[in-house]
């Protein structure tokens, strides 16, 4: 069952408005377990891809109802033909053939996109057994951007003793540009707000205002003020949003740091957005609080989508399965 306050906060959440999420990895028991767990607690309704008298059986063998859950064979499903003609035609002009949309469509995680595209799901949630980009590739071809000439990012929920942080981006954007690193921010911003966090957002980099000059604090400067000129806007002046940079990590964190380094900022000390300036930075600084810091880590999970589909760590638990279940839910509601 879970044990996370927060996650179990986000199921509460996702009960009131049920959506319908793809699970495309169902030879996975990690998989089917979570299945098993969300449907129990009545927070979503389950389509599982796989094998179906494999996952029926596996379902069986550990007294587990199958009442409220889909179970596809992608090979045998009645949609294929419909599924690889949404496929051709949108993928068409970038060179795609009908006979490798045929391929495609048998992808599961193509498959279960196809589904969100097709309105007969709201989310995915994949990455048990594949990496991000197996998982990303066909979000970005199919779902895209939400924004046009926007682009995707991914954050992580962090619980540091059950207390939610954003971590973006720390999944997808390997060295953001200063105008892709404010587009992180201000979805960070907004993802903070949609899960209950309160968006005090630090551009994080290894100087706090000015105390060491190079080209990447330079970067993270520009973006800052690139991010604050948007805050001014209407699309996210009404919302609360409070950013700053550029900050070092304790000076975000610690108020008795911030005090002595960024005296008179409204985010440092207290924030719980964390923008990292390139994804080496993000990526080794979540696994290392996971593996070291003890803290929970949910994701990555995509941002600035039309609709939601979101990544696994392949060392992931049931558990952490069910949250990614949960985020996902949250997402498609707004």
């Amino acid at each position: 069952m879970v044990k996370s306050k927060y996650i179990t906060s986000l199921l509460a959440k996702a009960k009131q408005n049920l959506k319908t999420i793809v699970l495309p990895e169902g030879e996975d028991v990690r998989v089917l377990e979570a299945a098993h767990i969300i449907t129990e607690e009545g927070a979503a309704k389950i389509i599982i891809l796989g094998n179906v008298q494999e996952m029926k059986a596996h379902f069986a063998a550990n007294g587990w109802s199958t009442d409220g859950i889909e179970f596809i064979k992608p090979e045998e499903s009645p949609r294929l033909n419909e599924y690889t003609e949404l496929l051709y035609e949108l993928r068409k002009e970038k060179g795609l053939t009908k006979e490798d949309a045929a391929k495609l469509a048998l992808n599961y995680n193509y498959f279960g996109t196809l589904m969100i595209k097709s309105g007969h799901a709201d989310g995915m949630v994949s990455g048990a057994n594949h990496s991000t980009a197996d998982t990303v590739r066909p979000a970005l071809q199919i779902i895209k951007a939400a924004k046009k000439g926007g682009s995707a990012s991914s954050f992580f929920i962090m619980l540091s003793n059950d207390t939610p942080y954003i971590f973006s981006d720390c999944g997808v954007i390997i060295n953001p540009t200063d105008e892709e690193l404010a587009g992180i921010a201000l979805n960070a911003a907004q993802t903070a707000i949609l899960f209950g966090i309160e968006p005090n957002v630090a551009m994080l980099s290894f100087s706090t205002k000015g105390s060491a000059k190079s080209d990447e604090v330079d970067k993270v400067k520009r973006a800052t003020q690139i991010a604050l000129e948007a805050l001014k806007t209407d699309e996210y002046k009404d919302l609360g949003i409070r950013l700053d940079g550029e900050l070092q990590a304790d000076a975000a964190l610690d108020a008795v740091v911030a005090a002595k380094k960024a005296p008179g900022s409204e985010v440092a000390g207290k924030a719980r957005v964390l923008i990292f300036p390139n994804l080496e930075a993000g990526n080794i600084c979540y696994k290392l609080l996971q593996r070291l810091g003890g803290c929970e880590a949910y994701g990555p999970i995509l941002q600035g989508l039309n609709a939601p589909v979101n990544d696994l760590s392949r060392g992931c638990f049931a558990e952490d399965i069910v949250g990614a279940i949960a985020i996902t839910c949250l997402q498609a509601t707004k």
